[in-house]
């Protein structure tokens, strides 16, 4: 019932981006509404600002052209809902980055629209990536620290605490030690 409802909305009037067919634009990285490139599809508001929040830190390198800000970034999104996860991952996808797509019961890689099923563990993912965007909807999810590489930045756009560390990233920070020592810096 609920995607029926989303789904029905006119992009007129849809201030959310999660329409369909702002959906169908963002997963096939369409970024206008017309030929003339005057009107720019709605995003939906918690994937954006966590955009927002990775240029402010200097994760975008803002010298290469729009579209390609992220290349030889790895990125971790722990969650693929349609409302933060998935569509956050398509939107860094987008934007050049290889990002690791973490759910219950699987992890998918997703790269410029194309996204495929690996055998990556979680533990793999967060390892290899440059950032770490946690949104799990559950007090029972947390983070292993052993699995924050350093220079690592962790978001959390969750409402719960997503580290069992002795400071948890609750927000936004860099580790900038080894994980052992779980040392971590709030910009």
């Amino acid at each position: 019932m609920d995607d029926y409802l989303r789904d029905s909305i006119s992009p007129t009037k849809d201030v959310e981006g999660l329409c369909h067919t702002y959906r169908s634009n963002l997963y096939r990285n369409v970024r206008y509404m017309d030929e003339a490139k005057t009107q720019k599809c709605v995003l939906p508001c918690t994937p954006l600002s966590v955009v927002k929040l990775l240029e402010s830190q200097g994760e975008y390198d803002m010298s290469k052209p729009s579209g390609n800000r992220l290349a030889g970034k790895t990125i971790t999104v722990v969650n693929r809902s349609e409302v933060v996860g998935r569509p956050l991952a398509a939107l860094l996808a987008n934007d050049g980055a290889t990002v690791y797509s973490v759910d219950i019961d699987s992890i998918y890689v997703m790269q410029r629209g194309r996204m495929v099923r690996t055998d990556k563990t979680q533990e793999n993912a967060c390892l290899e990536s440059d950032v770490i965007v946690l949104g799990v909807p559950s007090k029972a999810y947390k983070l292993n620290p052993a699995w924050i590489s350093p220079n690592t930045m962790i978001v959390n756009v969750a409402s719960f605490k997503v580290s069992s560390a002795r400071k948890d990233p609750r927000y936004v920070c860099r580790l900038l030690s080894t994980p052992s020592s779980s040392s971590f810096f709030f910009p």
